[in-house]
């Protein structure tokens, strides 16, 4: 009992243990995670505890460099002795654990192995067991049917002799039939002996592993009992050891401490004195200059006030003489108001007349809006019928222009392919007449333009499909180049567009990097887990395309539009301004008030060549305001274009419709013709004439070797008669034979 105990209580210490430790890391953690006093906060308590803050951080730094990192280090080594210690047992012990548990599952994966081989046996001898079951089945059923259809023939049958014979078969055909099923029988059960046997010798097998797997388990528990003794001496030792130089160094740490503390207060009460010495110069100064300043203002005040008397005294002669003119104007203005009674009797004679001449023109306008009332009621109903047969045409319209389109595809395809079988045969042919023919190496031309499939796309087609991140790549490494002034253009939007093609690509590339910082908030967690691995480059432009993809930028000219966001004139900032400028950089995009002029001037002089240090970055604490105000001028611009493709689809265009750019069409199907050029065309020429030349000579040659051959056979021939005629008997009657002669001949 006490042995089985051991091992549990050593694996339960050290589970509590380790529990220990992740409780403390966890802690640590968590301290570390809480968020720290700011000194821009709104609350006095936390700016004055980020103060503080402050302040213990700077002094700790300087104890560092005085040489207390060495101390720290050596903390930190001695205080991992002991988690090394765990970590390394826990290691031991999960290798050995993890060794004991593969030689026990050796066992069970060699009887698995075995059985696996066992089943694949017995299926295949099922499966030829079944199909020879169905054979034999199939046999016995044509025999036992030939049988049957026998016993009709036999029914038939009259003569005894025939019958018996007939019998004698049908019995033969049984006891077949019969031999053969005992046959089946006796080899099913010799089959099921032999499984008998073997499932004992199956028995003896496991009984065998069966005991050698519980003399393994047995083996492996002494073994871990063993190993987890060992493991928990070597960590109490650790944790005796480490404790033991946790009491040295901190007795010496705190005598240190007690001296560093006692000196310090010696130097503050010194320099507290210095700072009272220095304090009362600087008031006895302030008194000094106090008095001086107030015997200059008091001489300063004495002259305001003779001034000003002077001015009441002219102020008074002015009073005395607009107090005659107003008298004077009382008077005139008397004297208009006699003329002016007068003047109201005849303007209410005229009012009387001018309000019948309204009355009746009233009459006259409600009669013409009654008119036009119902003209623009037929008018409304003509324009809407006129607007529904317009959609109609626009309908037909684009179906007929999708089928042009298509209709254009595939005869663009038909006539390249054609155009390609044409070209690879003479590049065949050319490259067999330079091989065979002249033997000399032949020199393929460019035919890059030959994997191109279906039309042309242009390059500024081209240009719309490329991916935000291949513009940001492009953008770093662009170096800049000319582009018009911006006077001449018409919109903020280009404005700012085409200052941001001005940038230095360092300051690109910097206004991007704080982009990428900044907006870390728009990418998914798991996304910066896949991109920790990569190289800091590939990471920031991943980065950004994920940033521009949450933001909905998918052009270069969007791109150009956020970088003077994030520019700001380092010249013009000042700490009572920022407020200003950070409302600027929200809403700077938030309306187009302003003229395109306005907007190039004010990014001409942020941009502006002449003193590069003024081009500066925002601060990052503005970035998220930056991003804010790019993303709702974005979303303006959008709803805007929305709107005007709206409106302007009631103007009867077809502006939806897309124009193709055919403007490299002829240039791709001349370098069809370009394939072979002059100097190969001057050869082909000579070559045809040469192998013309060649050609008629083969052909009187051919005509000689068929004369020849003709005369070879009359020969032949000649010769064949000759024979014959030398050899005959007739010539052997004549008294002077063909060959005497033929001999006379040859010796004359």
């Amino acid at each position: 009992l006490i042995t089985s105990f051991t091992p549990v209580y050593l694996i339960f210490s050290l589970r509590i243990l380790f529990h220990i430790l992740n409780l403390k890391m966890k802690n640590s953690q968590e301290k570390d995670e809480e968020p720290e006093p700011t000194v821009e906060s709104e609350d006095i308590q936390e700016r004055i505890q980020a103060r503080r803050l402050r302040i213990e951080r700077r002094i700790e730094a300087q104890r560092r460099a005085e040489g207390t990192d060495e101390e720290e280090g050596v903390k930190i080594e001695e205080l991992s002795k002991s988690l090394k210690q765990i970590e390394a047992s826990r290691q031991r012990n999960t290798k050995l654990l993890r060794d004991g548990n593969e030689f026990l599952t050796n066992v069970r994966v060699a009887g698995d192995a075995r059985e696996n081989a066992r089943r694949i046996e017995d299926d295949e001898a099922r499966r030829l067991r079944r199909e020879k079951l169905e054979a034999e089945a199939k046999a016995a059923t044509e025999k036992f049917d030939d049988i049957t259809k026998k016993w009709e023939i036999a029914l038939q049958k009259e003569i005894p002799q025939d019958l018996h014979e007939m019998l004698q078969a049908q019995q033969e055909g049984c006891d077949s039939l019969i031999d053969e099923k005992n046959k089946l029988i006796n080899e099913l059960l010799f089959e099921l002996k032999a499984k008998d046997e073997l499932y004992v010798k199956e028995l003896k097998k496991q009984s065998e592993e069966i005991d050698l797997l519980v003399e393994r388990m047995e083996e492996q528990v002494r073994t871990m009992t063993r190993a987890y003794k060992q493991e928990l001496l070597q960590i109490e030792k650790a944790f005796v050891q480490q404790r033991e130089d946790t009491m040295e160094r901190q007795t010496s740490d705190w005598e240190a401490l007690m001296k560093q503390i006692v000196d310090r207060q010696n130097e503050y009460l010194q320099a507290r004195q210095l700072r009272v010495d220095d304090f009362e110069d600087q008031l006895s100064a302030l008194r000094t200059q106090h008095a001086e300043e107030f015997n200059e203002l008091k001489v300063t005040l004495e002259q305001d006030v003779e001034r000003l008397q002077q001015q009441v005294q002219m102020m008074k002669a002015t009073f005395q003489l607009n107090l005659e003119k107003l008298e004077y104007n009382f008077q005139v203005l008397k004297k208009r108001e006699e003329d002016n009674t007068q003047t109201k009797s005849l303007q209410k004679r005229r009012i009387t007349r001018l309000q019948d001449a309204l009355n009746n023109l009233r009459v006259k306008l409600r009669k013409q809006e009654k008119d036009f009332k119902q003209q623009n009621e037929q008018l409304t109903e003509d324009y809407r019928r006129v607007t529904e047969q317009f959609r109609d045409l626009m309908k037909k319209a684009k179906n007929l222009l999708g089928a042009d389109g298509k209709k254009f595809h595939d005869i663009w395809l038909m006539n390249e392919e054609e155009a390609k079988k044409l070209a690879e045969r003479l590049l065949d042919a050319d490259r067999v007449l330079h091989e065979q023919q002249l033997g000399i190496p032949w020199t393929e031309p460019d035919c890059s333009f030959l994997d191109n499939v279906g039309p042309v796309v242009s390059a500024s087609d081209r240009a719309k499909s490329v991916p935000v991140a291949q513009v940001v790549r492009d953008m770093l490494s662009r170096e800049g180049g000319d582009a018009p002034g911006l006077e001449q253009l018409g919109s903020v939007d280009e404005a700012r567009s085409l200052a941001a093609r001005e940038l230095n690509p360092s300051i690109v590339r910097s206004v991007l990097e704080l982009v990428c910082d900044e907006a870390g908030f728009l990418i998914e967690k798991k996304l910066k887990t896949l991109l920790a691995p990569l190289e800091k480059d590939e990471r920031n432009l991943m980065q950004l395309d994920a940033v521009f993809s949450a933001l909905g930028i998918t052009s270069e000219d969007e791109i150009d539009k956020m970088l003077p966001y994030f520019l700001q004139d380092s010249g013009a900032i000042d700490e009572e301004d920022e407020p200003e400028e950070e409302e600027g950089a929200v809403g700077g995009g938030g309306s187009e008030a302003g003229s395109g002029e306005e907007a190039a001037e004010e990014i001409r002089r942020i941009v502006s060549p002449k003193d590069g240090s003024r081009v500066t970055l925002i601060h990052p604490n503005r970035v998220r305001r930056a991003l804010r105000g790019f993303v709702q001028e974005l979303q303006r611009s959008h709803q805007q274009r929305q709107h005007q493709s709206q409106g302007g689809g009631q103007q009867f265009t077809l502006k939806d419709i897309e124009e193709r750019d055919d403007s490299e069409d002829a240039a791709y199907w001349a370098r069809y013709g370009s394939l072979i050029d002059e100097d190969k065309e001057a050869l082909w020429d000579a070559l045809l004439a040469g192998m013309e030349k060649y050609s008629s000579v083969l052909q009187s040659r051919s005509s000689l070797l068929n004369e020849t051959d003709a005369l070879r056979l009359q020969n032949a021939e000649l010769r064949h008669l000759l024979q014959q005629y030398v050899t005959s008997k007739v010539n052997q009657e004549l008294e002077i034979p063909p060959t005497r002669v033929m001999q006379l001949d040859r010796l004359g």
